[in-house]
């Protein structure tokens, strides 16, 4: 004799009353955990990613490669949770994208950089004379919510700075602004004009 599988419709028919008991107290906790869930407009990611650039003027791409990319190559292998290094040589200038690996623990990954900014502040003596550098850029994971354009007409480019920066801070007064940064600020730039007169009587003038 065949045993007789289970049939959940005929056995919720026969079981009215309590199919429909289950039916609402999963309905109740399930709008109960809906409510519950977590809600971020910008959820927070750790990038675990760093850039470092260094310039070496006048070197050629080989130059750079061997006496520069190589060297900050070596030493950042040494460091925690070291996974991927990607580097890119041309006259001049190196490229180093720094990766660590993704089970590196978040709140550690500051710990890091840290570490990664000394090692190679370790090794800069080594390196040749004219180099600049490294510089680092560790702040993939910034974004900007808001922005805001600050215009006044008859306003020199001076004016409108400072304005600017007061505005700046006042808004990183207001809670949960953690950065404020300036675009399109012009540099202050001073010419200085003498007479050739001048500098013919003091002996300066030439030619």
């Amino acid at each position: 004799m065949s045993k007789q599988k289970f049939n959940l419709s005929g056995w919720a028919l026969e079981h009215k009353a309590l199919t429909r008991y289950l039916m609402v107290a999963l309905m109740v906790l399930g709008i109960a955990a809906y409510f519950q869930l977590g809600q971020d407009e910008d959820p927070p990611f750790t990038f675990r990613a760093m850039a470092m650039r260094t310039y070496w003027p006048g070197a050629s791409a080989q130059q750079v490669a061997e006496q520069v990319t190589d060297k900050l190559e070596r030493t950042l292998q040494e460091v925690p949770y070291a996974d991927k290094i990607r580097s890119f040589s041309k006259p001049g200038e190196s490229l180093i994208i720094f990766q660590l690996k993704d089970s590196s623990p978040p709140e550690g990954v500051q710990q890091v950089w840290y570490t990664v900014r000394k090692k190679l502040g370790d090794i800069r003596p080594t390196l040749p004379g004219g180099v600049q550098g490294p510089f680092f850029n560790d702040e993939f994971g910034d974004v900007f919510g808001v922005i805001y354009a600050l215009s006044g007409e008859g306003y020199s480019p001076a004016e409108l700075k400072r304005e600017a920066d007061n505005v700046r801070q006042r808004l990183l007064r207001v809670k949960d602004v953690a950065k404020v940064e300036l675009f399109g600020v012009q540099d202050e730039k001073v010419y200085i004009e003498i007479s050739h007169r001048r500098l013919s009587q003091l002996g300066l003038l030439t030619g």
